[in-house]
């Protein structure tokens, strides 16, 4: 048997010290491989990454217009919860409202109405103001009234802009560009005016709007026309866009009861794929609402290899 050296010997002493002068040897080399690896990693491109939507991979998503006559439904009663609960109900992505106040009045209870439904939701949202009015006491918010864009997915830029109206009410355009998963996707709400030389003004300049563009396009919002006229036709064959309704049975969104005129509209660029055109039951305001499933194509890296 071998003889056991005590450990307070001058012999273990030292054969402990070479020991432990062997592991924290060994502990630095490992330490610094682990230090070596993470800078190496983290000097790699971002595009040499793989890409969590490739190339070519499809994304769906349900675009809703719904004119909400400031939260009021035909039962007289303001209640934005339930239009809330109907955007979360259809899983709707994207949305378009129109007839939104912020600070408007006693109607609404002078509340923001785009920012209270967003934050219902869990969405982003932007809000285009095309009446601007001064406060009804001074030092209050500005009372307006206008379109807003609800999204699940980031809004990265907005801008609206205001129609020719010819002294009636004022009119516009609200331009959102949508981050859908790498895709930058533009979307308009608008609300035309009531009568045709407003709208036929108001269709031109949203046509040289959307000609400037060229990213895929959603057009919605309450035109105030039916199918056919020389308005709705003009933004269809000058704005190169398709009515996802045109060929729809029961399309009609006006009035909520019996509904007989087909002014809520939903528009795509042509070549955008969609299915699934629903005009829904509500009672929770004067419009229909409407929606369709788009499936986009994508067209460019993940986060654009940022």
């Amino acid at each position: 048997m071998a003889e056991q050296v005590p450990i307070n010997s001058d012999s273990g002493s030292k054969y402990l010290v070479q020991g432990i002068t062997k592991m924290m040897k060994i502990i630095t080399s490992f330490i610094a491989a682990i230090v070596l690896a993470f800078f190496t990693v983290s000097s790699i491109p971002a595009q040499a990454t793989v890409s969590e939507f490739p190339r070519g991979y499809k994304v769906n998503l349900r675009v809703m217009s719904y004119n909400i006559h400031h939260g009021v439904g035909v039962d007289n009663v303001l209640d934005l919860q339930r239009i809330a609960d109907l955007i979360t109900e259809k899983q709707a992505d994207v949305v378009g409202i129109q007839e939104v106040d912020r600070h408007y009045g006693a109607r609404s209870n002078f509340k923001d109405q785009a920012k209270v439904l967003a934050k219902m939701l869990g969405y982003h949202y932007v809000y285009g103001a095309n009446l601007d009015l001064n406060p009804a006491v001074e030092g209050q918010d500005r009372r307006q009234y206008g379109t807003a864009i609800l999204s699940k997915y980031p809004i990265i830029q907005s801008q609206n802009y205001l129609l020719s109206s010819f002294g009636k009410e004022q009119r516009g355009l609200l331009e959102a560009t949508v981050n859908v998963k790498g895709n930058h996707l533009q979307v308009y709400n608008t609300h035309l005016g009531l009568d045709v030389p407003q709208r036929l003004a108001q269709v031109n300049e949203i046509n040289d709007i959307l000609s400037k563009k060229e990213t895929p396009a959603i057009l919605m919002g309450d035109l105030n026309a039916e199918p056919g006229v020389e308005e709705v036709e003009l933004l269809r064959t000058g704005g190169n866009l398709v009515d996802v309704f045109q060929d729809a049975d029961n399309a009609n969104t006006f009035p909520v009861k019996n509904p007989s005129k087909r002014i809520d509209y939903i528009f795509v660029s042509e070549g955008m794929k969609f299915s699934g055109q629903q005009v829904l039951q509500s009672t929770y305001s004067d419009h229909l609402p409407i929606t369709v499933d788009l499936e986009l194509e994508r067209s460019a890296p993940y986060l654009n290899g940022n």
